[in-house]
């Protein structure tokens, strides 16, 4: 029985990668999970007691996972410009994965505390990588500068998802070059 249930979450929990993947947090609906896991609706509230519960329960499943992986790869890199260039490549990379774009949507939306919890402490590790590359690289306040590399990764993010003109390698190339070498090119 145990088996079967965490069986039934875990295929509760996909569905909801895939609505969020494809429609953002409107579309995570219970019952949208429902008619994905062709459970019952009332079965559904069996397992969480409300879209809050189930994106918390993303948020700590695959944040850490997502985070590992950028992680990894800024440990592979010799140097901190290294590091800062996987940073902004292997986020890129992971954009065509359900599982990241359900952590975009999910960042991207009103959050309850104990979810936004989860994403920082996840979140944590990485940018604490991050600002000590940038701070070995000599930038002066290697935390806002962590925030604002940050929210170039997610531009990227933004424009390789809506499919722009630009192919997503240039995409991330631009980015990276932007991450190593500011406005100048």
């Amino acid at each position: 029985m145990a088996e079967h249930r965490s069986m039934q979450r875990a295929a509760l929990l996909d569905a909801a990668r895939t609505l969020l993947s494809e429609g953002g947090t409107e579309a995570l609906t219970f019952p949208a999970l429902a008619e994905r896991t062709g459970l019952a609706r009332s079965s559904v509230y069996e397992y969480f007691r409300s879209r809050a519960a189930v994106v918390e329960e993303l948020c700590a499943v695959d944040f850490p996972v997502w985070a590992a992986e950028v992680e990894a790869a800024m440990e592979r890199a010799g140097s901190a410009a290294g590091k800062v260039e996987a940073y902004v490549r292997r986020q890129l990379a992971l954009v065509g994965d359900r599982r990241h774009r359900a952590v975009v949507a999910i960042s991207a939306s009103e959050l309850d505390a104990g979810a936004r919890e989860k994403i920082r402490a996840a979140h944590g590790g990485l940018i604490a990588m991050i600002v000590e590359a940038l701070g070995e690289l000599g930038h002066e306040q290697p935390r806002l500068a962590a925030m604002l590399l940050q929210g170039v990764v997610d531009a990227a993010v933004r424009r390789i998802e809506l499919g722009a003109a630009e192919d997503p390698a240039v995409v991330t190339q631009a980015a990276v070059s932007m991450a190593l070498r500011g406005v100048t090119g």
